[in-house]
Order: C-alpha cells, then structure tokens, then sequence
C-alpha cells in the first residue's frame, strides 16, 4: 500500500482488512481508535483497491477486444458442422452463432466506452495542461457580463421614455405566487432534465468509492489527508455539499433556512425552462419575466465539473472557484460525480433516499464508506423522524385559507382540491392535539395532557384522514412547490414585517394588510414560550414545509414507526412527532444495491447493535458481516485505566438515581476529585451523566465548601449549554492550562466539569496537557422514563430474539450507556506519544457485561480498585 510514511503494523492490518472486505463485497464493521491514522488507511486501504479494480477491467477489457479482433471473421468450421445438437435441443452451431453474437455486440459497447473514457480521460489531461483554455473561458464570461449589463442600461433607458405599462390585473411580481396548472404524474409525464447536450449528461458511472461522515468539516479534514496522501494528485474526487454550504447566489443564500433556498433554487430553475418556450410563444401575450440564477450557466457548470476532476478541492475551494467562475458549484460538483472515483458528501445524503435520487448518486455495484459511523443507527432514525408543533399546524392552516381566497378565482379545479385536502389534513391534526384550528393556538388549554403513542394505521383512522391518499398528497406538494408559492405570498402580506415597501405599493397594500392582520391568529405574538423567540424568523417562513416532512414520514408502513402526540399546556405548545423505530428499512437499500460497505468509527463497541439492528432487521447475510478491531499505537505504559468501587471514606461508588443525590454520594465523589487534583498535572476533564446533575453536585460542593478547595489547585470550568459559547469556554481551558505549566506556581491546571453526550464529548480532542486525566461519575443510561424509548425497547422485544438470556431491551440500554461512555473516554489520547488516566467511578463497571463492552485496547490494560488506597497509588506513580 502506498502510503506517506512507514505505517504502523495496526495501519497495515486495517488496509489488508478492507482491502478485502471490498474485493470480497462485504459488508465490514472496522474500529481503529482516534490517533491511529483511521482516516489515511481508509483512504489508501480503499484507493489501492479501486486502482487495482479499474487495472483488472482493463486487462480483461484488452483481452476481449483482442479476441473480438481475431474472431470477427465468422465461424470457425467445427462450429458449424451440422448434426450435433446441445442438450437443449438447438444445433450447437446457432448456440455459437447466438454467443459470438454477444460476445461481438460486449466488443461494440468496450469499444464504445473505452473511447469515451480515452476522450473524458484526455479532455482532463488537456484542462490540467492548458492555461489558454482557462483564459478563454474567461474572457467569455466577462464578455458576457458586459453584453447583459448594456442590454440592461437600454432597457432601463426605454422604459423611463415610455411610462408607466398598461397594469394588469395583478402586478408582475405576484403573477409568480400563482400555482401553476398542475397535472399528477399519472396523467402526464414530465421530462424534466436540461436541454443541452443530452449525451454528455448521461455519463457512465464509474465504479467509485462514496466516503461519508456527519459534520462539513469532518469531511473537509478529510479531504485535506486526500491531497497529502499519495493518491492527492490523481484522484478524480468531489466533494458534495447542500445548497446552504455551495450556492453563491447571494440573494438566494439571504433566505438562511435550507428549505427556504432549495426552493428558490428549484424556482429559478424552472423559470429558466419556462423562459426558453415562452421566447417560442412570442406571438402570445409575453409573461412577466422572472428571475434566472446568473450561475446556472451550462457552459460555465460544465467548466467547473472539469476543474473539479482535475485537481482535488474541498468545498471551501470549491466555493471560491464557483464565485470566480460564475458558476455553480452545488450543479458543477453534482456533474462531476459519474466521472469521479471519490465522490465526499455528509450522511444525511447518502442514508436518506430522496436526497440520494436528486443529487444523482447512483449506488448500483459501487462502494460505501461510513466514517465516525458510532451514532449510525440514531442517524437514520433522526433523519427519518418529524415533527410538527400545534401552532405550526394552525399558522400553516390559516395561511393557506388566505391563499386560497385571495386566488380562488385563478386557480384550477386540481389545484382546488388538493388545497382543500391539504386544509382537511391540518384540520384534523389540530382536533388530535385537542384544538380547533380556526382559533388561536395560544389560548386553546389541553384538556388532557400528556404523551400518547400511536401506531400510524391508528393515528391515520383515528384522525379520520385515512380516505386520503398521503402519497398524492405528498407528490403535489413536491411539484407544485406550494410551500414556496406560500411562503411568497406571506412575505409579501403577511404582517408588519413586510411593510416596509415602496410608497406606491404600501397604498395598495395597506387595505389588504390590515384585513390580514385582523384575520392572523395572535400565534406569533402572545402565546409562544419566550424560549422559541429565537427561532422565530424560521417558524413564521412556512410552517408548511414542516408539516410536509412529516406527512411524508406518515407514508412508513405501519409496523416500522409510532406517532407520538404530545399534549402539552396550550394547543400552540403541543406537537405531533412521527418516531421511526426500524432504521435498517431505510439502510437495507444502500446494503442491497452496494458493492460494499464499511463501517467505520473511533469505537464502534458495542458492535452488536449494528449487527443485529441494523445488519440482520435489513436481511444482510450474516456470512457476509466481516469484522475487524485493532489496539492502539500507544505503549500499554502510557494509559491507566481504573474501575474505582469506593472512595476515600469506603463509601461504595454506586451512582443509581435512587443513591445519587444522597449528600454523601456528592461529597464522596468531591473529595476524589480533591485528591486527584493535587496529583495529575494538566488538564482533568470530569463528565457526569447529564447537565441536571451537574448543577446540583456543583452547588453541593459551592455549599460545602468544597469548591473553594478544588479551585485553589485547577480553575474550574463548566460546559456551557449553547453550542455557541462551547468554542469559548474551551480556547480559555486550553489558555489556563498552557499559563500554568509555563508559571509553575500553585495551580496545576483547569478542571472542566463536562456532560455525557453534550457538546464536549464528541468530535474534540483532549490532547497531551489538555487531558491527562478523565473521570466519569456514574454511568449515564439514557432516561428511561422518555416515551420514545420505552417504545422502542418494546418493539425490540417483540421483533429481536433474546440474546445470552438478556432481553434486547436491556441490552439496548447497556449499550447505549456504554457507547457514551467510550465516545467520553476515548477523547483523551489522541496520538503515539499521548499518555492520560481514565477513572470510571462505579462499581457497576466491572460487571462482566458490562466491562466486556469497553473498547478492547482500554479493556486489555483496566485494573478494577476496590479501594481507593491502592488506585490512588497507581495513579502517582
């Protein structure tokens, strides 16, 4: 394997692993602890693979086309001798004649594609060579830009001498708020796709490898080891963003909410569609002309796509090129991707199929990579679960009854009756949360509050839609693009916030507003939490395209998800929430279609989960689950890791949520942390199970004193709960530390006091200083008491066999405990030369299930202290 340095033994066996896995097909579950070099042995493991894979196709390609040649001249006589007849009963002469017929027209299609892959593989070679090439299509653009800009001046110029236009009955920039005619698709068939140069879209798609991880960063780091390793200069890789992270359309980008700008974009598109037959219907009344996106330019797109190839860029490069080239670099990259051999996108376009379909992934035959791959299994079930709150429903409700009055008298009968269904739709809805839509959610009290789970069929008859059909109703919203049309309309006269018009209009206006005003629900304005101030410019865009994701979830079958309504205080405040409960559905697709598929995390331990849930519910052969975990690059002497069952008073550690209030339970777990403090230099980072209980042992210690003591030797800090002040709080912990160190007085360091699952326990790294010891108090089991929960470990108990005597439900919540504490724990050694201790305060640890769940290069080396004497030794030392 090629690769940047002289690899670890461990980096060897991880490619040796996969490299197999993918020449087999498998479907690999791989763990390599954080500082191994994870992400440079996928790349080079997965690449040397795929450049071995293309020289094979070569090979037998050459092979068939030089036999094509040799044998093009017909027959050869023994073939056709006359009389032999095969076993099913044809002469073996027609057999061969039917064969050599194949085998010519597999000659035909090699040839074909070896010329186009000559002349893609040529015209990249070209680009990579040619500066003149570059310049000229940028002398074009300015060009262009220059010929647009005089055209508008010219108008501009007429129109002032000509005054004002006859006005038509609506003016021009409400004619786009007007649904469109809509046919379903049953009646008619849309070709959609664009115009030009048909051929050259429908590339092949190569075999490639899709590498996918949760955050754009994670990805960007990614592709940044991509261009360091030595496949960076001739990978043909591209990296895949949502339009939030690629469009540079400034006006389009403003709207913020992605729904908002997918939209717009999808709008823009189709004007320029429109625009091109309306330009052959001149003879009829012209239509307003509407906005077309400057960077939607085939050419330009087309430019991009091959800049991409030639060189690996990730999005921020990306980005840059688009602006200075004109072009777009969420459609520039989307071309790429049947050319490319590493195509880079989050998860949630990989794992959610609609998104897949429209980026135009195809996943037939080709390779899955899925990094930092610990959380796959809640992934899918957030991305496919939805929810809707009551005073979305009813602003939806009454926005939408507006429209239709306002334009009742322009739209057609289809349109009508879908509007119609949709209002029935809301209606219902609302009356299942206990409301009735047409009065303001925010004065409507629940009577009965609380949680209920329904299964969909019964949430369906209960609410009395099921004599709609959900799938139509959802296939018009998508076409229709009525949420966008919707949310037109209510930015143009939905309230004071619009009102800031030209004169002229705001004369016109005025009347219609206020009625408007007079009709909107006070929604907005009195019976919100103050907590959802923030999310107000989002909520009042649309509220229907919430709903819409959450009719869509309404379309799983039946047994693979619950309806969860939850009633609380008023109307506006409760919510319907669709959970889905069997994620391998949605996975069963990628599993089926792939080549292969690797899994891969930092710890993935418990690997059952995968296995059974994920794996075996989407009818994976379990033949076919390959394997692999490695130890870590340390030296065993550089990590302690210790199971502590009592402190330095004997009191047994036993964090339950019965005990774990008790005062001596909180003073017991201080005065360890007392104690370790006056020992480990550096930083010490705590994690407890949830931010509750932080605060009440913080305020124990401030009461006790406690605190005071603890402060002399580290300074104290606590996790915020904004994801916005985390970035902050953790360039002060790092600052505190590194003065320390270099004064050498009486403070030793920082203590950060964190949560399990919280914002520091994932995805940063306590390297050297910033982490020389971390300590968990208790185990942090997930709340039992969430209704969601328990109804997902009843579906397991019903669907999964019992394992080891265990129920699945009872395994499901060890899991998930264990899966937080070793994504906390694992976050202390980061590289080779890294050393740190790890403390698990409970003496529930060290229970058998339990310990074996503990990542295996930390399990090999834990010592369980029943007493504090002996570990605290062992921690000096």
């Amino acid at each position: 394997f090629p690769f940047p340095y002289t690899p670890y033994r461990i980096q060897e066996q991880f490619m040796e692993a996969l490299y197999g896995a993918l020449e087999a097909g498998r479907v690999g579950i791989f763990e390599s602890p954080t500082g191994t070099g994870k992400s440079l042995s996928l790349i080079c493991g997965a690449l040397s693979w795929l450049r071995d894979w293309e020289e094979k196709r070569r090979q037998e390609e050459a092979r068939l086309l030089a036999l094509g040649a040799g044998g093009k001249d017909g027959l050869t006589p023994q073939q056709t001798r006359p009389g032999s007849a095969d076993m099913a009963g044809d002469p073996d002469w027609v057999t061969a004649f039917v064969q050599k017929k194949e085998e010519r027209d597999m000659v035909d299609r090699l040839k074909e594609e070896q010329i186009r892959r000559k002349k893609r593989e040529d015209h990249l070679e070209k680009i990579r060579h040619n500066v003149q090439l570059k310049y000229a299509a940028k002398r074009k653009r300015c060009e262009e830009d220059e010929a647009k800009r005089l055209l508008q001046l010219s108008k501009e110029a007429l129109s002032q001498g000509a005054g004002e236009g006859v006005p038509d009955q609506l003016d021009h920039n409400e004619e786009e708020l007007i649904l469109a005619e809509y046919e379903s698709d049953d009646e008619k068939k849309v070709v959609s796709g664009l115009e030009e140069d048909d051929d050259d879209l429908e590339e092949e798609h190569v075999t490639k490898i899709y590498y996918c991880s949760r955050t754009h960063s994670q990805l960007s780091q990614f592709v940044r080891e991509v261009q360091k390793s030595p496949f960076g200069k001739d990978t043909r890789l591209v990296s895949l963003g949502s339009r939030q992270n690629l469009c540079v359309n400034e006006e389009v980008r403003r709207l913020g909410a992605l729904q908002l700008i997918n939209d717009r974009c999808m709008e823009m598109q189709k004007n320029k569609h429109e625009r091109k037959s309306d330009e052959e219907n001149e003879g009829k009344k012209r239509r307003v002309s509407r906005t077309v996106c400057p960077f939607y330019s085939y050419e330009q797109m087309q430019f991009l796509r091959d800049e991409i190839l030639v060189e690996v860029k990730d999005i921020e490069q990306l980005v840059s090129l688009g602006r200075e080239t004109k072009a777009c670099p969420y459609y520039g990259s989307r071309f790429a991707i049947p050319a490319a051999q590493l195509v880079v996108l989050p998860y949630q376009m990989l794992l959610h199929e609609p998104t897949r379909n429209a980026a135009g992934i195809k996943l037939k035959d080709q390779v899955v990579v899925i990094d930092e791959a610990h959380n796959l299994i809640d992934t899918i079930t957030c991305i496919h679960s939805a929810e809707v709150s009551g005073s979305q429903l009813c602003c939806a409700h009454s926005q939408l009854s507006q429209y239709m009055e306002r334009y009742r008298k322009r739209l057609k009968a289809k349109n009508l009756m879908y509007i119609k269904q949709i209002l029935y739709l809301l209606e219902r809805f609302v009356a299942m949360l206990g409301g009735n839509v047409n009065q303001n959610p925010g004065c409507q009290a629940v009577s009965q509050t609380g949680t209920v789970l329904k299964s969909i069929n019964d949430f369906l008859f209960q609410s009395q839609i099921d004599n709609i059909n959900l799938f139509k109703v959802q296939r018009y919203c998508e076409k229709s693009l009525i949420s966008r049309k919707l949310f037109g309309f209510v930015e143009r006269y939905g309230g004071p916030a619009s009102a800031v018009k030209t004169n002229k209009e705001n004369q016109k206006l005025a009347g219609l507003q206020n009625f408007i005003l007079t009709l909107q629900q006070g929604s907005d304005k009195e019976g919100d939490p103050p907590m959802e101030a923030e999310h107000d410019h989002l909520r009042t865009a649309s509220p229907l395209m919430q709903i819409e994701g959450f009719l869509s979830a309404l379309t799983n079958a039946n047994q693979d998800g619950r309806v969860i309504l939850n009633r609380q205080g008023t109307v506006g405040q409760s919510s319907l929430k669709f959970l889905l409960l069997n994620p391998a559905v949605h996975f069963a697709k990628v599993v089926e279609e792939c080549r292969a598929v690797i899994i891969a995390g930092g710890t993935m331990q418990p690997v059952a989960d995968f296995r059974e849930q994920l794996l075996c519910c989407a009818g994976v052969d379990p033949a076919r689950v390959v394997e692999f975990s490695c130890g870590h690059v340390i030296p065993p002497e550089n990590i302690l890791p210790i199971i502590l069952c009592s402190g330095p008073s004997s009191q047994q550690l036993e964090f339950t949520y019965q005990t774990r209030d008790l005062p001596q339970m909180m003073d017991e777990t201080g005065r360890i942390l007392c104690n370790l403090c006056n020992v480990i230099p550096g930083g010490v980072v705590c994690f407890f199970p949830s931010y509750e209980y932080e605060k009440q042992v913080y305020g124990h210690w401030e009461k006790t004193g406690l605190l005071s003591r603890l402060a002399a030797k580290k300074k104290i800090f606590q996790e915020p709960k904004k994801a916005n002040q985390v970035e902050q709080v953790l360039v002060e912990y790092a600052k505190c530390i590194k003065r320390c160190s270099q004064t050498r007085g009486q403070m030793t360091g920082a203590l950060l006091l964190s949560v399990v699952g919280g914002k520091m326990s994932e995805g940063i790294n306590f390297s050297d200083d910033l982490g020389r010891c971390v300590i968990m108090v208790g185990m942090p089991y997930p709340n039992i008491k969430s209704p969601e929960l328990q109804e997902k470990m009843t579906w397991l108990d019903k669907t999964m066999p019992r394992a080891a005597g265990q129920a699945p439900s009872r395994v499901l919540t060890e899991n998930l405990c264990m899966k937080a504490v070793n994504q906390s724990i694992g976050r202390a050694i980061r590289h080779q030369k890294d050393f740190a201790s790890i403390l698990l305060l409970d003496h529930r640890y060290a229970r058998p299930a339990i310990f074996n769940k503990l990542p295996q290069w930390i399990r090999e080396r834990t010592q369980v202290k029943p007493a504090f004497g002996s570990a605290f030794a062992e921690l000096r030392k």
